[in-house]
């Protein structure tokens, strides 16, 4: 069968098409906008990527036609489909139909933290011989790849609450009726497709709806919104992580070193190389997870000892000059304060220079940027870019900072700033949702050159 995929660079996108392609598939696919991890590991392995959506990339017909939610109705490629009764359907359910059935779906959902949730999760799994699928919104370390079919019946799945495709606005997680479901917490995101934070909360529900009474269902209990989401009912085993059932005693800031208990009883160390409390919490979501599909938890925790944690989430990408470029895919002000906050508990007297580009839809509309100068008080500095498609001034949203900020319409203005003040020993963040304009690599280079 040949299978194309529109919009096929995505993270979720490309995963669809490794899984396709594990599964015989002839596999092909477009978009408009490619950039690394992605694209390259969609080289790799071997599918044909075109720029673009000329009408031409359907002739002659493909099979089916799996359409990325990024696609619209005026879309040459859509048109053309519609026009010529080709045969399509979401990505989501394209998962559904040809890989997740007489899985046991473990799904990962929430608001932050689901990527890092899913890699953790199917690490467990690997390194305890459960041989696990997986199709994750980031590349974990530990796999090379984004995606794949797996051994066993146990199948890891970032579960995203936006929506579908233009055809079907039903949130993605709805497709994966998963046996366990990992809620890691519940906020307000996505404001060109929900309204309001009750639109969320209906659909976090009927998630809910869909897990099996003897499946099980995961969450925080400190989460008003996920409690009130539970509240309206819940027909599942539930875990809760919280104080009087599955917690962690920190023992460094950092968030480097960690005791994980159940009730009083301790199960455990974990020393790794991740910081931050979000990856805390992130850690319990997955060791219990894990835990529902045989792991035992001294088990995960010697496995979390070994974890590198996916691309993009706090990724180390190089030195120069004495000063260390990370990249981060922190979009939200919650996200975007927990990342500076264990950074900066983990570098101690060292100064953290945040560079961030509001790129999401929701930051787009300004929804957060009362709340934005606030997230960024972490770092001792912080570089903010105004995208063209931000309709929002940032420099009045900065009134309240408590730190230097500096806002800037220019990529390259914002490198040569960075790289003018930067000193030997000071950690810089890059935050965005996007390629950025490959202004990672750009810092190093002139902090090589300087």
């Amino acid at each position: 069968m040949h299978v194309h995929i529109l919009g096929i660079c995505g993270t979720f996108m490309g995963g669809i098409a490794l899984l396709a392609r594990s599964l015989g598939h002839k596999v092909t696919g477009s978009d408009a906008g490619v950039y690394p991890p992605m694209s390259t590991q969609l080289e790799q392995q071997g599918i044909e990527l075109i720029e673009g959506y000329d009408p031409s990339q359907l002739e002659p017909a493909p099979d089916i036609v799996v359409v990325g939610n990024a696609m619209s109705r005026g879309n040459e490629c859509v048109e053309t489909l519609l026009n010529g009764h080709i045969p399509f359907t979401s990505g989501p359910q394209f998962l559904a139909d040809h890989i997740l059935k007489e899985r046991w779906v473990l799904a990962v959902s929430g608001t932050h933290g689901k990527t890092t949730t899913a890699s953790m999760l199917a690490w467990l799994l690997e390194d305890n011989q459960l041989a696990p699928g997986f199709l994750i919104g980031g590349v974990p370390q530990e796999f090379g790849v984004s995606a794949r079919i797996g051994d066993t019946p146990f199948f890891v799945v970032e579960a995203d609450e936006y929506d579908t495709a233009f055809f079907d606005k039903r949130s993605k997680f709805i497709h994966y009726r998963p046996k366990t479901l990992v809620a890691n917490n519940l906020e307000f995101d996505h404001a060109d497709i929900f309204d309001t934070i009750d639109d969320i909360k209906r659909s976090f529900h009927h998630l809910l709806k869909i897990v099996p009474n003897k499946g099980q269902v995961i969450w925080p209990e400190s989460d008003a919104n996920l409690a009130d989401v539970v509240a309206k009912g819940c027909w599942s085993e539930q875990q809760k992580l919280g104080p009087n059932d599955w917690h962690a005693n920190k023992l460094k800031a950092d968030g480097s070193e960690f005791e994980v208990y159940f009730g009083q009883k301790c199960y455990g160390t974990v020393r790794w190389n991740l910081i931050g409390d979000h990856n805390i919490d992130n850690a319990l979501a997955a060791l219990v997870a894990a835990r529902h599909v045989g792991v035992r938890p001294a088990d995960a925790i010697v496995s979390l000892a070994k974890f590198k944690g996916p691309k993009r989430r706090m990724e180390l990408r190089g030195e120069a000059g004495g000063v260390r470029v990370f990249d981060d895919f922190a979009h939200h002000p919650t996200a975007i304060t927990t990342s500076l906050k264990g950074m900066k508990h983990s570098v101690g007297e060292g100064r953290v220079i945040a560079v961030l580009e509001p790129r999401s839809n929701t930051m787009k509309r300004g929804v957060h940027k009362d709340t934005l100068a606030e997230a960024i008080s972490f770092a001792d500095g912080a570089y903010l870019y105004q995208g063209p498609d931000v309709k929002w001034n940032i420099s009045d949203s900065m009134n309240k900072a408590t730190i230097a900020v500096v806002v800037s319409d220019c990529v390259a203005d914002i490198v040569q700033q960075v790289a003018a003040k930067a000193q030997s020993g000071d950690t810089v963040v890059v935050m965005s949702n996007g390629g950025f304009d490959g202004i990672h690599q750009k810092l190093l280079d002139a902090l090589e050159n300087r």
